[in-house]
């Protein structure tokens, strides 16, 4: 057993100056502090030197590397967390004694998971997963993520068990192999664990990309609960970031998935759901192994003019992914045909330039070069509306301020375009859009 001292660090405020709220002129007593945060200890655990902290600072600093003790600076001889008993007591009596001066109770803490419970954990479910015992398998993936929820340590201690998300994964598959609704909640249980494991290796990729799987999760996009949807749409996105084309093939011939992904956009329903879906859309129009089938099916339900509807008024992380959506859509001579009929394409593309981010204005020149170097009409058109509302300056000034290798040869031959054009258009300040909503 560790010997325990109460060993407070030099040079720190005095016990008087620590107090637990500041309109309550209450110290709180010093060997109730953690020495690393100063704050009131609420599961303290003391390691192999005998001093004690709070369990989650002392966890952040042996998590960042450090090996010794921070109080006595001593070379930790195991990093062993055992938890003082006592010493909680004694913060609970205290708190209550203080409750009418607004003290809560500090609650005991839960004992976090080990390794090898959450291995025997997983063994269980792989067991009752491959005998087809569904109904305890629910159970044991319940418990698992109740486990999950109860501190980030214990999420990191599944993790950290190589295995865990090819286990889950497979579990997932046989509960959407059963097709059956008694099951949704369990899949709705792995997908809310999966989502501390991205990138998911090749084993869980394998389970989720089956039919059966992935029919499951394109109604869970459609009808699970909050958590259900924005979980559904992380893993699918996480599956499509892989640009394979059997992944993405696979995804895309899933019935249903693509409406899915277009539903989730347009009646938004958190903005991780939304940034996800996003994403996800990015990869099956953007990468080299895209299909024009794909791509041709986004266009027709309307994908284009509603990312422009998006664009205003967006925030950053939205208006990049969405931009970057534009640009791939744009690569596309459907995708283009919106654009060109649509009236906000041009003032909404040329106003976010310098305005969101670096990756925003590339990506906008890159959709603005496609958009011009693919016009085909001899009134100017595009070109012409272009250069009213200000393209040629702005872009100019992207030249100027410097950009990619990548971006600057795409704005040197969209100013060479612009620049045949001028005496068409006369610049004229670009519109606000400020105050323009979105039509959902």
């Amino acid at each position: 057993m560790f010997r325990i001292r109460t060993i407070f660090m030099r040079n720190r405020p005095a016990p008087e100056e620590m107090t637990v709220d500041p309109t309550v002129n209450l110290p709180i007593p010093v060997h109730f502090r953690c020495p690393i945060s100063l704050d009131l200890m609420k599961d303290p655990v003391t390691i192999s030197t005998g001093i004690t902290y709070d369990r989650q600072s002392i966890e952040t600093w042996l998590d960042a590397g450090n090996r010794t003790c921070p109080v006595t600076k001593q070379e930790l001889k195991s990093l062993e967390q055992i938890p003082n008993h006592t010493i909680l007591r004694m913060i609970q009596n205290w708190c209550v004694a203080n409750h009418s001066l607004g003290v809560e109770r500090i609650p005991t803490p839960r004992i976090p998971a080990t390794q090898a419970e959450v291995s025997k954990i997983l063994m269980e479910i792989g067991k009752a997963s491959r005998e087809g015992d569904l109904i305890r398998c629910g159970k044991l993936v319940k418990k698992m993520n109740v486990l999950g929820r109860e501190s980030d340590r214990n999420r990191r201690c599944i993790v950290a068990i190589g295995t865990a998300s090819g286990v889950l994964s497979a579990a997932f598959e046989s509960f959407a192999a059963a097709s059956e609704d008694n099951y949704v909640e369990g899949m709705e249980e792995i997908l809310s664990m999966l989502a501390w494991m991205f990138p998911l290796d090749e084993e869980a990729r394998s389970h989720l990309l089956s039919h059966a799987s992935l029919h499951w999760m394109v109604w869970l996009l459609n009808c699970g609960n909050l958590a259900g949807r924005r979980n559904a749409a992380l893993v699918v996105k996480d599956l499509a970031s892989s640009s394979e084309q059997r992944v993405l093939d696979s995804l895309t011939e899933i019935e249903g998935l693509i409406e899915a992904l277009f539903k989730v956009l347009k009646e938004p329903i958190c903005p991780v759901t939304t940034k996800a879906s996003l994403m996800a859309v990015f990869y099956f129009v953007s990468s080299p192994s895209s299909s024009s089938k794909t791509a041709s099916r986004f266009i027709e339900i309307g994908l284009v003019p509603l990312l422009l509807e998006m664009l205003v008024g967006s925030d950053k992380s939205v208006c990049e992914k969405a931009l970057g959506v534009l640009d791939g859509i744009f690569g596309w001579e459907e995708g283009r045909e919106k654009a060109y009929n649509h009236a906000l394409t041009v003032p909404v593309l040329v106003k976010k330039i310098l305005r969101v981010s670096d990756l925003a204005t590339e990506f906008t020149i890159s959709a603005l070069w496609k958009l011009c170097g693919n016009y085909r009409g001899e009134d100017g058109g595009i070109l012409v509306e272009s250069l009213q509302v200000g393209a040629f300056q702005k872009v100019l000034v992207v030249l100027q301020v410097g950009c990619s290798e990548k971006t600057k040869e795409k704005a040197t031959g969209l100013l060479k375009l612009l620049n045949a054009n001028k005496m068409r258009g006369e610049c004229i300040d670009s519109m606000d859009f400020k105050q323009l909503k979105r039509p959902f």
